[in-house]
């Protein structure tokens, strides 16, 4: 199936009865917009998490990762400029009363208009001129749109007073920044180099959706790299093709990806660029950033702190403030993206009306590297002791329950990309039959070779 072909709603039932995704508080009815990630969607998440960390932290020279606190001085969102307006541009419908996001309605109504580019009066007027409908109630009788900060707000000790104000963080990168001279000393290191890290964010979002696609809580997959001015548009094109090449590694065809050069930049950008992954049902979704911030995060940490964030170049003395290139990854995003590519339904008999699902996941994200199967429960011992070594190389699944051909079914649909059967003639050749997930196939092996066998073609 191609991702034009296949639904959201057939994915989200699989996520829900599969173990990988459910709807967050689900017993007490829920909480908008919120998802718990169950056994197998955690095991995915970390696997994701494990690639970036590879291809990123550790086969990068000069690249180390930092776990910044949540809750940070709110000086800090003072000097990136969240206080004063990272917000959402808003609209009632007057009608229903429901809320919408302005750039949301547009994008939704037309893809190619790309309202990341259009400011708040024209976006109201290209909503106005298209006729727009409430996606509600299909009314068009909208509101001025109005600006709403997204940074969720609490207190910092017994008083709820201005002094007290903290926020949970919108985004991890300045977690990055305001280290910047911590990781230069502490590393002992030279331009450039790289800060990554991975970690929650917040948004008060008031329309999210789309499945884990848009929430209120989300992780971050940051990372930057700070370098001498001149250098940063070779870094930033370098980044962008990066970025493709590791999202095709984890297993996302590069015909269902694209670059978005964004047509009108932030005024701190010296360029900016998306990856957008073709999601079914929803389109095409940004799962990477990839910016030129310039010198404008470290100037106004210098600025607001007070402290001196100049680089002083150890050849030629030099002073300057680094310039950034930024590459974020939405990890939730990612996830989605892995479960929709993956998802597939093949007719085995046609007239059997006989359709196998199955994840035809990287089986180095497969969130179970191998079933291990006994024919009979008779030989559940023997392929239970099978079953232990193996899970001290990798995650491993036991299951005795039904036929074996259900059995390889139910191993499919999670995207296990091994079975491992044990037969009766195992008790006495020492071999087990292990069967590859894509292609069906099957070979018969000494069982002191499994482990190897498998630990070869999980790797990334």
């Amino acid at each position: 199936m191609n991702n034009t072909e296949k639904t959201m709603d057939k994915i989200i039932a699989l996520c829900k009865g599969r173990g990988f995704i459910f709807a967050g508080s689900e017993i007490y009815g829920g909480l908008a917009n919120t998802w718990d990630y169950g056994p197998l969607g955690t095991r995915l998440k970390n696997n994701v998490k494990d690639a970036w960390r590879k291809r990123f932290i550790q086969e990068r020279r000069n690249s180390y990762e930092v776990d910044a606190d949540i809750l940070m001085n709110p000086r800090v969102w003072e000097a990136s400029g969240h206080v004063q307006s990272f917000s959402d541009p808003l609209l009632d419908c007057k009608e229903c009363k429901m809320r919408f996001r302005a750039d949301n309605l547009i994008d939704d109504f037309d893809p190619s208009a790309h309202a990341d580019g259009l400011t708040k009066e024209q976006m109201f007027q290209y909503i106005k001129d298209h006729h727009i409908p409430c996606p509600n109630c299909g009314k068009h009788n909208f509101t001025d749109i109005r600006e709403f900060n997204l940074m969720f707000q609490t207190y910092r000790g017994v008083t709820n007073d201005a002094k007290s104000i903290i926020y949970l963080r919108p985004e991890n990168a300045q977690g990055e920044y305001v280290n910047y001279p911590n990781v230069l000393r502490s590393m002992r290191t030279k331009l450039p180099f790289s800060i990554g890290q991975i970690g929650k964010a917040f948004r008060n979002e008031i329309t999210p959706g789309n499945f884990t696609f848009r929430t209120i809580e989300f992780e971050q997959m940051e990372f930057q790299t700070f370098c001498k001015p001149g250098d940063d548009l070779d870094l930033y094109a370098y980044f962008k093709e990066f970025g493709k090449k590791f999202f095709e590694d984890l297993g996302l065809p590069a015909e269902n990806l694209r670059f978005h050069d964004h047509e009108k930049l932030a005024h701190y950008a010296k360029a900016a660029c998306d990856i957008e992954f073709l999601f079914p049902s929803l389109g095409w979704g940004e799962i990477n950033g990839t910016h030129d911030r310039t010198d404008f995060d470290l100037s106004r940490h210098q600025e607001y702190s007070g402290q001196k964030l100049e680089y002083i170049d150890p050849f030629t003395a030099e002073r300057y403030i680094p310039y950034i290139v930024e590459s974020t990854y939405g990890l939730d995003r990612t996830v989605l993206a892995l479960l929709c590519q993956a998802y597939d339904e093949e007719v085995v008999d046609a007239e059997k009306n006989d359709v196998r699902v199955v994840l035809h996941l990287n089986p180095a994200m497969a969130p179970i590297k191998a079933a291990v199967l006994p024919l009979s429960k008779k030989l559940g011992e023997k392929a239970m002791e099978i079953r232990d070594e193996l899970a001290k190389s990798f995650m491993v699944e036991y299951d005795e329950t039904g036929s074996i051909g259900k059995r390889y079914r139910r191993a499919d649909e999670i995207g296990t990309p091994f079975c491992v059967t044990y037969d009766f003639d195992s008790e006495t050749d020492g071999c087990v039959t292990i069967r590859e997930r894509d292609s069906m196939e099957q070979v018969r092996i000494p069982i002191s070779e499994v482990k190897d066998y498998i630990a070869s073609r999980v790797q990334f």
